[in-house]
This record gives C-alpha cells, sequence and structure tokens, in this order.
C-alpha cells in the first residue's frame, strides 16, 4: 500500500458538497468509486476540508492509500478519464505514510466572488453572487481588520453549538474590486463550517450600510447579545489552496 496525495479542482455546482453521504452525489464519492474500481477494492479518500453543497474548489488537496501497479501519472490519467468532467485531478504524488490531507493541514485560502455591475457576466454564471446594491469596499475593509487575528467564531458558525473549539485565527482578508466583481480573499489556519460565507455575508452588511464595523466587534465579543450576517450563497466560494509544512 502507497499513501499518494491528490490535488483537485472541481465545480461543486451539482454536488452534495465534498462529504460523502448516502445516496447523495458528493466528490469524495466519486473519487472513491472511481479508485475504488482502479484498484478493484474499496478506497478511503481523506480531504483537506469538507466543502459545503454548491462550493467549488481550485486546489483541494486529498490522500489515500492505494495497492496498484500504476504510476502516480496513470493514476491521474485513469481519474480523468472516469470521473465527470466537472471534476479534474490535476496532480498526483507519492506521499510519506504519515501524510493525512486534513490533520497535516496548516491553512486554507478561500476566495468568495460577488458581482454588481450593470451587466451580468453569463458565462461566469455558476462562480458569483449577483447582487442587487453596490456595496461600499472601503466600509468593508475597515470592518475586516476587526475580524483579522485569534478569536471566537461561534457567531460565524452554522452550528454555534458545536462542543469542539470554535477559536480560529484569520490571518488576510483582502477586498478587490475589479469592474463589477468584489472579490474577498481570506487565508486562516482553519474555517467552521459556513464561516466564510457568514463572514461575507456580515461584511456585505457593512458595505450596504445596515451594520457597523463595531458591531461586527460586538458579534465576536458578545456572541450571545449580537448575532452575524447572514450566510452568502454557496456559488460565489472557491476553495483556492490547502498550506502544508
Amino acid at each position: 500500500m502507497t499513501n499518494y496525495k491528490f490535488l483537485i479542482e472541481y465545480d461543486g455546482t451539482r454536488y452534495y458538497g465534498w462529504q460523502r453521504q448516502p445516496n447523495q452525489n458528493t466528490i469524495q464519492g466519486k473519487l472513491e468509486s472511481v479508485l475504488s474500481a482502479m484498484c478493484k477494492k474499496e478506497v478511503e479518500v481523506i480531504g483537506a476540508g469538507r466543502t459545503d453543497g454548491g462550493v467549488h474548489a481550485k486546489g483541494m488537496v486529498a490522500n489515500a492509500n492505494l495497492e496498484t501497479e500504476l504510476s502516480a501519472e496513470e493514476i491521474r490519467d485513469y481519474l480523468n478519464r472516469y470521473l465527470p468532467d466537472d471534476i479534474a485531478v490535476l496532480e498526483v504524488k507519492e506521499a510519506s505514510p504519515r501524510f493525512h490531507a486534513r490533520y497535516n493541514a496548516t491553512g486554507k485560502t478561500y476566495c468568495y466572488t460577488c458581482f454588481d455591475g450593470d451587466v451580468k457576466p453569463v458565462f461566469d454564471r455558476r462562480y458569483y453572487t449577483r447582487l442587487e446594491e453596490k456595496p461600499d469596499a472601503e466600509l468593508m475593509r475597515r470592518a475586516a481588520e476587526v475580524l483579522l487575528g485569534q478569536h471566537d467564531f461561534r457567531n460565524f458558525c452554522v452550528n454555534p453549538r458545536m462542543k469542539k473549539s470554535t477559536v480560529r485565527c484569520v490571518d488576510k482578508i483582502l477586498i478587490e474590486r475589479d469592474g463589477g466583481y468584489i472579490r474577498f480573499i481570506f487565508h486562516g489556519t482553519g474555517f467552521l463550517q459556513n464561516m466564510v460565507r457568514i463572514m461575507v455575508g456580515t461584511l456585505l452588511e457593512v458595505g450596504c450600510g445596515r451594520m457597523t464595523a463595531e458591531q461586527v466587534r460586538d458579534v465576536l465579543e458578545n456572541p450571545e447579545r449580537q448575532k452575524a450576517g447572514p450566510t452568502a450563497p454557496a456559488q460565489g466560494l472557491c476553495l483556492m489552496s490547502v498550506d502544508y509544512d
């Protein structure tokens, strides 16, 4: 058995997220199905994270222990031959026996894309969220500074009563405007379920004048009293890369 590391990209539009689920179309499920057929035995694929339904990835990392005589390049080619057109394996490499895509990850970068221009871009329609208002980018940048650093992000999680720690460190938030596009780029050591989408929804509330930076600070410091903004739609979110030491 050899442990292999995979670099994967996918369009998450028609999937119920990364994680395997009974009777549902998932990224993990598709990969495991093809690899199990290749190895003629059941294979488990471990992902660096669990993207939600409808979320995309350009740099998901996974690993799996395989018993095969194929080379890493031949494994990649086999996967790309039999996977659906909205999933691609960019690279396959032999990894150390102890490599674990999730536990060894030290950071992740996500990008969330919005569009508030006058004419909708037809060919990007699966990969951005259309805004009805034009948010103030500078107001959002000021509020984003409040989110930087290590905080309890319990109010930025879809499951605020989760038993595990909700403390996370976000060390970069960039908000870039390119014509009608607004891109939010987040980097951190890890993110809670829906955390990036809730941060985007909160920053958009600030940009549209319905919240202030001080209210965002209050969300972090007094989670029982002040609630975060809405969860932004899944289609605008993309996992860009995963860091390893």
